[in-house]
């Protein structure tokens, strides 16, 4: 056992000189430390030989170990050997003692917990500092006290030798006055401070470091590391770091899993995993002790401890206050990241209402308007404020293509709440590609041609139709949308809409098709910020609040667009260099079957 573990504690070690093994009795006090060899007639295999050494000439050798109490105890609580400086003050005499129970003549106060306390030395090997407290004839005596097993040189330990000193006379009191046992385990005082103190909050940062810097310095080791853990990841990453120098940080390093196998088995197993003797790599580590940490039986961290100067043996008691403080810093990590999440979707639920307060906002603007004027055309037919037939059935036209208007934006709000609500479903049939857009270039012609811009309509040289498989209807849709926006937003230049056949091979819903049909939407329009560009697709929001008040619409169209596509198994993607760039905006559907191309071969991806 090192001596700077052993300070403070006393134990039984063991000595090699000329291939003898000689086992001798460590004794450390609070000012001495002594070594004696150990009498095999006092302490083989852990029990007093009466064969060989009388019960006084065993007092006479513990008496001889300068301190004021020492006694020999079985994990059964039968006391082999006995002495203490002031048993005959007190009228004690060792022969009352030895051979019995210790419980019948010097009782320990909570007896349970000082027996319990007796079969934990024994069974981790491990001595303990403690303060104790025994009863004897009506009063109660303090002592401070080292219980360490005395370790065989084969089987188990069963045996402990106990040493310590009297407390000052203020803390012997009447037993019945003062029944608590005073032993404190130094190990559970540095598991309640370091508990408590991530405890005090729910910010994930400050249980990292709190933790890594509490048991970093505690143990005295030359890492110590806090890692965040998703469940089924292949990496971790360092999120807290306690590190002596001159070491090299690790400080928000992505560790793989499999670079670390200890890693791995300690969030596998759920068990510490110590390794002694690791070769000195990257980070020089010799020793290491890591602790997965969880919540639910689901692991969320690890707790990385890592000696660097020396090839460390990981004692039972750090290895049993890492293990508990994990379950602490589990429990924490879990809370705090709970509590970021509602965080967040606060934060989120606060944005939503906000983009639903703008898109009423807007929205009712866009009803209203083609509402007043259905109401004012046909105020005037009712008024009879036309001049003759012909102005009476323009107005009346007018009044039929704003109630459309109306009809559309509704259509709109009904297909956002059953894509919000999981509603959507489509019937998909095969589409050719040429009526779509014809029909889409009967629509919008004219409305390019109020604008003085161009539109062109580009189809793919094959000698067969282009077949896409999707829904004819939401196609035409998502084409009537994306034109129109296209035309909405350019005010010189034009719009063109292509198309091209890529040979990928694709699998949607079970049923493998041959590639994809692009299609293309450009323009010469206003075009978008890149750091606008993210907004495009979020429901309720849109770019750019004056233009919409200047051009119109609810910023619907390419959000739902966008459901639409993916619900027939595509992709919407949005392009712009900048404002006053222009955009282009491409969507995918899934190829019904390859068309025979005239001359340029379509585009073939690996």
């Amino acid at each position: 056992m090192p001596l700077a573990r052993a300070l403070g504690l006393g134990g039984c070690i063991y000595l090699l000189k000329r291939e003898l093994r000689l086992p001798v009795l460590l004794v450390v006090s609070r000012f001495l430390l002594m070594a004696a060899p150990v009498n095999f007639q006092c302490f083989q295999t852990g029990y007093i030989n009466r064969q060989s050494a009388s019960a006084q000439g065993d007092s006479n050798f513990l008496q001889g170990l300068g301190c004021e109490l020492v006694y020999t105890q079985e994990a059964s609580g039968k006391c082999l050997s006995f002495y203490w400086q002031a048993a005959e003050q007190y009228g004690l005499s060792f022969t009352q003692v030895v051979g019995l129970p210790l419980e019948d003549a010097f009782c320990p106060t909570e007896a349970e917990a000082y027996q319990e306390r007796l079969q934990r030395i024994l069974s981790q090997r491990t001595p303990e500092r403690c303060l104790q407290s025994f009863c004897y004839q009506d009063r109660s005596f303090a002592f401070e006290l080292v219980i360490s097993p005395i370790l065989p040189a084969d089987g188990e330990a069963t045996t402990v030798l106990v040493m310590g000193h009297l407390l000052p006379e203020s803390s012997t009191l009447e037993c019945r006055e003062s029944p608590t046992s005073l032993s404190v385990d130094p190990h559970q005082k540095l598991l309640t401070k370091i508990s408590g103190q991530i405890r005090r909050t729910l910010d994930l940062d400050t249980i990292w470091q709190q933790t890594a810097k509490s048991l970093g310095e505690a143990l005295q080791v030359s890492r110590c590391l806090v890692c965040y853990y998703k469940p089924d990841a292949r990496v971790t990453k360092v999120q807290a770091e306690y590190c002596q120098q001159p070491l090299r940080s690790m400080a928000k390093q992505l560790l793989p899993l499999d670079s670390e196998p200890y890693l791995e088995q300690s969030l596998t197993s759920q068990e510490p995993v110590l390794v002694e003797h690791i070769v000195p790599g990257e980070w020089e580590q010799l020793s290491v002790l890591v602790v997965s940490t969880s919540y639910k039986d689901q692991p969320n961290g690890l707790i990385w401890l890592q000696q660097c100067d020396h090839r460390r043996q990981w004692s039972a008691a750090e290895i049993k206050l890492v293990g508990e403080l994990a379950e602490q810093v589990g429990t924490a990590i879990a809370h705090g990241t709970l509590y970021k999440e509602l965080e967040i979707a606060s934060e989120r639920a606060e944005e939503a209402s906000r983009h639903k307060s703008d898109f009423l906002a807007n929205t009712s603007h866009e009803l209203r308007t083609p509402l007043n004027g259905m109401i004012g055309f046909l105020k005037l037919v009712l008024d009879g404020m036309a001049d003759d037939p012909q102005e009476q059935r323009d107005f009346i036209q007018e009044a039929y293509n704003s109630a459309l208007h109306l009809l559309n934006i509704i259509n709109d709000i009904l297909d956002i709440a059953k894509i919000e609500a999981g509603k959507m479903e489509l019937e998909l049939a095969p589409v050719e590609l040429e009526s779509l857009f014809r029909k889409v270039e009967d629509f919008t012609a004219n409305q390019a041609e109020l604008k003085n811009l161009s539109l062109r309509i580009e189809m793919p040289d094959v000698y067969d139709g282009i077949v896409m498989y999707g829904n004819y209807q939401r196609l035409l849709q998502v084409m009537l949308n994306l034109v129109g926006n296209a035309i909405k937003f350019t005010d010189e230049g034009g719009v063109t809409v292509s198309a091209e056949v890529i040979r990928k091979k694709i699998t949607f819903k079970g049923t493998e098709f041959p590639g994809l049909v692009k299609v293309r939407v450009a323009d010469t329009g206003i075009g978008v910020s890149l750091d606008q560009q993210d907004r495009l697709f979020q429901t309720f929001t849109q770019v750019d609040g004056s233009r919409t008040r200047q051009y119109g619409g609810t910023g619907l169209g390419l959000v739902i667009s966008q459901k639409l596509i993916e619900t027939m198994g595509g992709v919407v993607n949005f392009f712009s260099m900048g404002e006053n760039l222009g955009s282009t905006v491409t969507f995918t559907v899934p190829l019904y079957q390859v068309p025979v191309m005239v001359s340029n071969q379509p585009t073939d991806i690996d």
